[in-house]
């Protein structure tokens, strides 16, 4: 985890590069080896729980991607159109799995994975999850709880707020982003966005890299 200014500073360096006019991403991660892919939701570590979010799930998918994320990282919400592409051109053959990672560095991090992990509980997932990045600009990198705004957000998705509010505030709610970040933190993940494919942490040094990861991946 990213504790200082200089740390996030530090990982948009290296999670960001705009090449092109029309601003292609390149996203550097550590490659970290092959790791298994599915087990039960034990204590051991897994890329992916059989709890995870799945943004894409194919009946008969033989991938898996899997984002390592933070909805108040610059990073991230560069990389947002990449996935949606590679989801709009892999997601009858590919599962998309989203997985919670804030930063301490950032301010409203934890509470925007709250918010979204609040609309998840009521089958809004991929709406809050789209609303974070869209609007990320305006309560990004800010000192002061965005809790409002995120409550406003649910108002816009017509979630019932009372449930909304006590999912936000749950204890149970933010210790289903720590299972995330542990298990993240234990696969060697130290900024984001973080990619795996099938268990592989993917070294992003192309734009082309994730794509390239996923045609090896389905053969």
């Amino acid at each position: 985890m990213l504790k200082t200014r200089a740390g996030r500073a530090w990982v948009t360096a290296f999670a960001v590069l705009v090449i092109l006019a029309v601003g292609v991403v390149l996203l550097i991660n550590r490659g970290d080896g092959d790791r298994g892919v599915r087990t039960p939701d034990t204590g051991a570590v897994q890329v992916v729980r059989d709890s995870s979010h799945r943004l894409n799930a194919p009946r008969d998918a033989t991938v898996t991607f899997v984002e390592f994320l933070d909805f108040e990282c610059e990073g991230c919400r560069a990389a947002y159109p990449i996935v949606e592409q590679l989801r709009a051109d892999y997601g009858d053959r590919v599962e998309f799995v989203l997985r919670y990672f804030p930063l301490s560095g950032h301010f409203n991090g934890e509470r925007a994975a709250r918010a979204v992990e609040a609309a998840a509980q009521q089958g809004q997932l991929e709406a809050m999850y789209r609303k974070m990045f869209d609007t990320q600009a305006e309560w990004g990198e800010q000192r002061t709880p965005a809790d409002h705004i995120f409550r406003g957000f649910a108002g816009d998705l017509g979630l019932d707020m009372a449930a909304f509010d006590a999912a936000y505030n749950d204890p149970a709610t933010l210790e289903r982003i720590r299972v995330d970040q542990r298990d993240g933190e234990a696969l060697g993940v130290m900024g984001t966005p973080t990619f795996f494919v099938n268990g592989e942490q993917i070294p992003v040094q192309r734009s082309d890299d994730l794509r390239n990861a996923i045609d090896s991946a389905l053969g």
